[in-house]
């Protein structure tokens, strides 16, 4: 019996990237607001550039993907079985009831999956990468080593980035 893969190489790759750089950069930005201390402040900062510029980069890659492979349409909402999807993430999963909806290669996300994940790449991510981005290189470094940033208020970019991520 062979083995199908509904999720293609490269999405595994994607996903499992992702997850991981995002994992990363939420343990080096709690480093860096010196909430844990893992690295140490530099380490961190430098660590944290090169998991943001990556993740940037899986970005692009993920989205030319899509576009080439026709898989955005993965990502289309419909209400075909949205409620009989939160029904049972809400209770039938726990009565054990039979799973509404079926994967195959090219329905590869629930309804409630294909909304919560076309809401995560239309908003979150944006918000993320351009609050980040914002802070990465509108800002300078003053002769006592503290950041300023320069035209933009540091509290209102940290709450963008905070909010893509914990959204």
């Amino acid at each position: 019996m062979n083995k199908v893969y509904i999720y293609k190489r490269f999405e595994r790759f994607w996903h499992w990237s992702q997850a991981s750089l995002m994992l990363f950069l939420a343990i080096s930005g709690f480093e860096i607001h010196d909430t844990i201390h893992l690295f140490g402040f530099k380490k961190a900062v430098e660590f944290h550039r090169v998991a943001s510029i990556s993740l940037i980069v899986l970005i692009i890659f993920a989205i030319f993907w899509h576009l080439a492979f026709d898989e955005w349409r993965q990502y289309i909402p419909t209400q075909k079985y949205l409620i009989a999807q939160v029904r049972f993430y809400l209770f039938g999963m726990f009565k054990g009831e039979k799973h509404p909806t079926k994967k195959t290669a090219l329905q590869k996300l629930n309804p409630l999956q294909r909304l919560i994940y076309l809401a995560f790449k239309l908003f979150m991510i944006p918000v993320v990468v351009i609050s980040g981005l914002l802070y990465m290189f509108d800002k300078t470094i003053d002769a006592n080593e503290v950041v300023v940033i320069t035209n933009l208020i540091l509290e209102q970019l940290r709450s963008g980035t905070h909010l893509g991520l914990f959204y």
